[in-house]
């Protein structure tokens, strides 16, 4: 623990960030490229800012959750007012993947590329929100022994209630929405899911679903403030870290998987798109399978 209101645990046997909570009252913590090995969750209290995330840009205010996957990039322009909340946790410390039904924080928290990565906290859970943040940090200013056992199962509350909130703000926006568009979008989902290991073309499943590249590409972009192309990539990306999170398998082989018979040509498109080498991002993410398998 570095000062009041800042809150480190660290891994001994590595050295790396275990878990982190602090306040901020600027933006300097957030005002350059973040890439970092581990999960971010920001709860932004006062101000407002333009995010930068992805291939994508929003504007946010104040009562806004965000959440960022490891290695997600992404940076804030803010004013003057920025203030909040951050939550960071590395998988050797909590791995959300190791039992994907225990918080669903997984696809509607971090991995989720149909929607943004925030949504805006009602008051009823700004009120739920103070409590555990306050529950965390005194699990870990009152554990003399830093024995810390209870703080994973208080970090799994948060990310319920978290991933519930989510769900429900999404549930709303769509019961407000144009439903004939999201119907098209649907059937892209499931196609994507279906086929994102052999078909990495937007203009493949433009085919697929008997529409018009252009008309597609517009669709996505209008809804999902991205390109088809970026979305695509996006959703192999994803596969690829899980596998080289969660298994053993070679990058050769991860690559055939997904559709690449050239390994040196998917280590290319997975550094392309997260700055990052596959072997580094296995080395510095974790290397959580010897459990699993």
């Amino acid at each position: 623990m570095a000062q009041k209101d800042v809150f480190t645990l660290v891994n001994q046997q590595n050295g790396n960030l275990a878990f982190k909570l602090f306040s901020f009252q600027d933006n300097s913590h957030f005002d350059t490229l973040q890439q970092n090995n581990f999960y971010t969750i920001i709860w932004l209290q006062k101000g407002e800012a333009l995010l930068k995330v992805d291939f994508s840009q929003y504007t946010i205010q104040e009562n806004t959750l965000l959440s960022f996957a490891p290695f997600q990039p992404f940076f804030f322009s803010a004013n003057d007012r920025f203030k909040g909340i951050a939550i960071q946790f590395h998988s050797d410390f909590y791995c959300i993947h190791r039992n994907p039904t225990e918080t669903n924080c997984n696809t509607i928290l971090f991995n989720n590329i149909y929607e943004a990565p925030f949504f805006t906290l009602t008051s009823f859970y700004q009120e739920k929100f103070e409590m555990y943040v306050s529950q965390l940090k005194t699990e870990v200013t009152a554990n003399e022994f830093e024995n810390y056992e209870l703080l994973v199962p208080h970090l799994k509350i948060l990310l319920v209630q978290a991933s519930r909130a989510k769900e429900k703000s999404s549930s709303q926006h769509i019961r407000f929405a144009d439903t004939k568009t999201p119907y098209k979008l649907q059937r892209l989902k499931d196609a994507i899911e279906i086929h994102y290991k052999e078909k990495h073309t937007a203009s493949q499943y433009a085919d697929l679903l008997n529409i018009s590249p252009n008309a597609l590409g517009k669709l996505v972009k209008t809804h999902y403030n991205k390109t088809l192309t970026h979305l695509i990539k996006e959703r192999i990306i994803i596969q690829a870290k899980r596998e080289l999170y969660m298994t053993r398998k070679t990058i050769k082989e991860i690559a055939w998987e997904l559709g690449y018979a050239d390994e040196f040509y998917f280590s290319r498109f997975f550094k392309n798109n997260t700055a990052i080498s596959p072997q580094m991002y296995r080395d510095t993410v974790g290397f959580g399978k010897a459990e699993l398998n």
